[in-house]
């Protein structure tokens, strides 16, 4: 199974996890979410083919290798893209131009750490199956007010993100969890844990354009579990990069 889903698998980077981000603590702060990298996880929006073609402009054909696994130009170019059309957007506030360098390297980087953790899961005999993403889906369907995991797809549509491209970052995202779960135990955020989250999140609220009002803490307790998890999954799955990091064969071409 595990072969299966390294074949299978849609790789994308770890900067482009939780497909939830796109709803998750919509309710405070209007998608805003409490955590400084809420904005880094938020889903992309896919680019044409025009857009990739320019994106793509020597860009080698494997631009990575992993422990022999390949990071392929095809992989790489669609991540980029929309991580250049997010910074694009956030200098029309900022003022200051996207380092288009500095995002390819960090594009990279993620999509390496990914294939390195995809790499000790599949050494752990970590699965992620079929049903596995489906429930993932149907539970943040819930957790967004949704009946389904297809009306969730369907809302994620809107955003620009194909149905294949979502379930290859839910898939992503669950094999991550599963992982940290391995490697550090179950996780379960105290109150106090939650209501920094919930501070932080109505401080900056508040702080936008407007002075957006969000809703009390017991109404949106859910989602601030989901955040902190996504949080601490962030946190181990970062320690457990540098480890491998350390003992792994890693070729950059770009």
């Amino acid at each position: 199974m595990t072969h299966t889903m390294r074949t299978h698998r849609t790789r994308t980077s770890l900067g482009a996890l939780a497909v939830a981000a796109v709803l998750t603590l919509s309710a405070c702060g209007g998608g805003d979410g409490s955590s400084a990298d809420a904005d880094k996880d938020a889903p992309a929006a896919t680019s044409s083919d025009s857009e990739q073609s320019e994106a793509g402009a020597g860009i080698p054909d494997v631009v990575a290798e992993v422990n022999g696994e390949e990071v392929t130009k095809d992989e790489f170019v669609p991540i980029y893209e929309a991580q250049l059309e997010q910074a694009t957007a956030q200098s029309q506030t900022t003022g200051e131009a996207p380092d288009e360098e500095a995002l390819k390297r960090a594009t990279l980087d993620d999509l390496v750490d990914t294939e390195l953790l995809a790499q000790e899961a599949e050494a752990r005999g970590i699965e992620v199956t079929d049903e596995d993403v489906d429930a993932e889906l149907a539970s943040l369907a819930e957790q967004n007010g949704m009946e389904s995991g297809e009306e969730l797809l369907a809302a994620i549509a809107q955003q620009g993100m194909d149905e294949e491209t979502a379930r290859a970052q839910v898939e992503t995202q669950v094999l991550v969890e599963q992982l940290v779960e391995d490697e550090s135990g179950p996780f379960e955020p105290t109150e106090k844990e939650l209501r920094a989250i919930y501070d932080a999140a109505k401080q900056q609220a508040q702080s936008g354009q407007g002075g957006q009002q969000i809703p009390p803490f017991a109404q949106v307790r859910s989602q601030l579990v989901e955040q902190a998890r996504a949080q601490e999954t962030g946190s181990v799955a970062g320690a457990l990069v540098a480890d491998l990091r350390e003992a792994a064969e890693i070729t950059v071409n770009l």
